[in-house]
């Protein structure tokens, strides 16, 4: 049997290369000392990681709900965090190993971010990934980021796979939580969290080269029911005739 009936839909900062979390939240420190607001305190910046950059404006930091507004603040973000970036990309060890495998054996490969289209495809050509993945799932084709799990849903229509037979690779419970609200299964990359932090997941490993096709094959070829918990199941009513009738000796007192 080939591998052409199982997908992947991959995920960038975590899995592909080095988690760059810390720079994010010091591009909001920045975002918020320009447009003259508090600084976001870190367990708030925590619930902003992974989601749309703004979605994060409005739900999490609530600075905005204004759709231009949003958007406004979302460009500044993305040139503040560029800047800081450099540009330099550190993948992660096995990654691009583990993407050209795929690649060879002609599974198909989605790669869903939240940032913007634009800077993605720079940061691909960058460590020499152009061309490597089927289609690209960024911040401007749906509406929310995780925990949502839309964005996994339109990377599966995009390669024309059902979620049952997707692959989510990602380094977060958001992750986890948005493959199983789908159906898809979900291995998570330890590193910023560690293994213990994502039990929820189908499989847990550190680098990318530790997985083979078997293991993408056996874990795609789960049925959608064993995901779930098993349901219990319903008692049996027992009518007069099956319920068993006992004697009692009464003492004769005649």
């Amino acid at each position: 049997m080939g591998c052409g009936w199982l997908g992947v839909i991959m995920e960038w900062d975590g899995v592909i290369v080095e988690d760059d979390s810390k720079l994010e939240r010091e591009a909001w420190l920045t975002l918020a000392q320009d447009e003259g607001r508090r600084p976001p305190p870190a367990f708030i910046l925590r619930k902003a990681e992974g989601m749309k950059i703004d979605q994060a404006v409005s739900e999490v930091l609530c600075w905005s709900r204004d759709p231009k507004e949003m958007r406004r603040l979302s460009l500044r973000w993305e040139e503040i965090f560029q800047g800081l970036h450099g540009g330099i990309y550190r993948q992660k060890p096995g990654a691009r190993a583990f993407v050209l495998t795929l690649r060879k054996y002609n599974i198909p490969i989605a790669l869903a971010i939240s940032r913007s289209r634009k800077a993605m495809e720079k940061a691909i050509e960058v460590v020499g990934l152009k061309d490597s993945f089927s289609c690209i799932v960024s911040a401007e084709d749906v509406y929310r980021g995780k925990p949502d799990p839309e964005m996994y849903m339109y990377g599966a229509q995009m390669l024309g796979i059902i979620p049952e037979r997707c692959i989510v690779i990602g380094n977060s419970n958001s992750s986890i939580e948005a493959a199983h609200d789908t159906f898809m299964k979900c291995i998570a990359v330890a590193g910023k969290h560690p293994t213990y932090e994502l039990g929820a997941a189908d499989l847990v490993i550190t680098r990318l080269d530790c997985l083979s096709l078997v293991d993408l094959k056996n874990l795609a070829s789960l049925d959608a029911h064993e995901l779930l918990p098993p349901m219990p199941l319903p008692e049996p009513e027992l009518d007069d005739e099956s319920i068993p009738h006992t004697r009692t000796a009464l003492p004769d007192l005649w």
